[in-house]
């Protein structure tokens, strides 16, 4: 037993220290044009995340930028937009360096992002809107088309003669 114990790796250990927003914007566009307010949105929402070392050992910031836009079905009048960069900060112990990138881009968003979610739905509605309900972000899909369009953007090797 103590020879399982010895082999078996430790398992990581996330602790979320603190949730901030770190910049937020939101423009009710419809209400400063006197645009009609039975029209149907449009939402489209924009996501980037972004991570990073901070200075105390074993502390990362992991961030959700959204970027929602709502313009009236059928046209192009903007209703409201509203712009938000969430920040959670973890403390992570035990995680393989290797592992560290997907870590902090993937299951880091993931335990901030109902708190996100929880804001954009009462501005929205703070704004004058129906409450802003997001579906689940699939942050493992959003991660691999992340890495497969750097790798797209790299620069290929040259062949030298």
């Amino acid at each position: 037993m103590a020879e399982e114990a010895a082999t078996t790796p430790p398992s990581p250990q996330l602790r979320v220290l603190g949730q901030f927003i770190r910049d937020m914007s939101f423009e009710n566009i419809m209400a400063q044009k006197g645009a009609p307010s039975d029209v149907q949105p449009d939402v489209q929402v924009q996501v980037n995340l972004d991570a990073k070392k901070r200075s105390t050992e074993n502390q990362y910031e992991s961030s959700i930028k959204l970027n929602v836009t709502s313009k009236a079905k059928g046209g192009d009048t903007t209703l409201f937009v509203l712009e938000i960069d969430y920040v959670g900060i973890f403390d992570i112990q035990e995680v393989p360096e290797e592992q560290l990138h997907p870590f902090l881009l993937i299951e880091c968003p993931r335990m901030i992002f109902p708190f996100l979610r929880r804001i954009v739905s009462d501005v929205t509605r703070d704004g004058g809107f129906p409450p802003l309900n997001l579906e689940n972000i699939d942050f493992v899909s959003l991660y691999r088309n992340e890495i497969a369009r750097r790798q797209a953007e790299a620069p290929a090797p040259t062949a030298d003669a």
